[in-house]
């Protein structure tokens, strides 16, 4: 069993060497938010309905009327939506209240990432959450940062690369027997044909990714957090309101990345 264990292991490690137009907005509903901290105007995207029928449904029943925004993060995001928050003292803990349920992912990455102003749903991590649903209702606007072309390389490569390894064991996994069945017989050249067949399927079924250019032209000029592409969904964008989401970033924080004076959601709106 060590000597299976320990061949997967070896598989998974070789896998590492297997080599939005600035002028229009998607259609959707727009939302006013009132802050403490000032006025943000957010832009729901249509073609991710779950997340926006659930954001506007807790948006008219007036579930973010006072929330805090309970973790912000310079050059990152700033995150709200947690339903204890509302009442919470300066020592309690936030980011696990919700209300009670989640949402079937909706990653529609290239079509919407993480550029400077993205609106996407927070969710719990890999682990516990390989579906990669989202929080019933926390959510955080990016600020990110700008990246250059040798940056944007690098972070293209490595998400090409992580999609492979990820492939790559879910490969070793489907096809144990074989894999057992070589390392009983002891024949090397047999293995080793096959890791390079597994490899070469990786590399046909994965290819190299370079990024969109109009991605990488945002990420160059507004900037984002490009490596959260594809694996939280981004359901909109602020279309005004930017300063405010900079006051709010800029905030001193303490323990847990929040904010040590409170910035609250004082009401949100759906436009008619």
């Amino acid at each position: 069993m060590r000597k299976i264990i320990y061949t997967l292991m070896m598989f998974m490690a070789m896998a590492t060497a297997v080599t939005h137009a600035a002028d229009t907005l998607p259609a959707g509903p727009v939302v006013d938010v009132k802050t403490s901290a000032g006025d943000i105007k957010i832009k729901l995207y249509d073609d991710t309905p779950k997340h926006r029928d659930n954001f506007l449904k807790l948006v008219k029943d007036g579930y973010y009327n006072g929330v805090l925004f309970h973790r912000v993060i310079k050059d990152f995001m700033v995150q709200t939506g947690d339903p204890d928050s509302v009442d919470a003292d300066s020592t309690k803990m936030l980011g696990s209240g919700g209300p009670g349920y989640q949402i079937d992912a909706e990653i529609l990455y290239p079509t919407h990432y993480h550029k400077y102003g993205a609106l996407a749903a927070a969710r719990t991590g890999d682990d516990f959450n390989p579906e990669r649903k989202s929080s019933g209702s926390q959510f955080y606007i990016v600020t990110g940062k700008k990246y250059d072309d040798h940056q944007i390389d690098g972070m293209a490569y490595r998400q090409t690369m992580e999609k492979r390894q990820a492939y790559f064991r879910e490969l070793c996994k489907k096809n144990d027997a074989k894999i057992r069945e070589l390392m009983d017989a002891g024949n090397k050249e047999a293995i080793e044909a096959y890791r390079m067949e597994l490899i070469k399927e990786t590399e046909t079924a994965v290819p190299d990714q370079p990024m969109p250019e109009n991605m990488r032209n945002d990420y160059k000029t507004i900037g984002g957090t490009p490596h959260l592409d594809g694996t939280y969904t981004v359901f909109g964008e602020v279309i005004s309101g930017m300063d405010t989401v900079e006051k709010i970033q800029n905030a001193a924080t303490g323990r847990g990345d929040r904010p040590k004076e409170d910035i609250r959601i004082i009401s949100m709106k759906v436009e008619k």
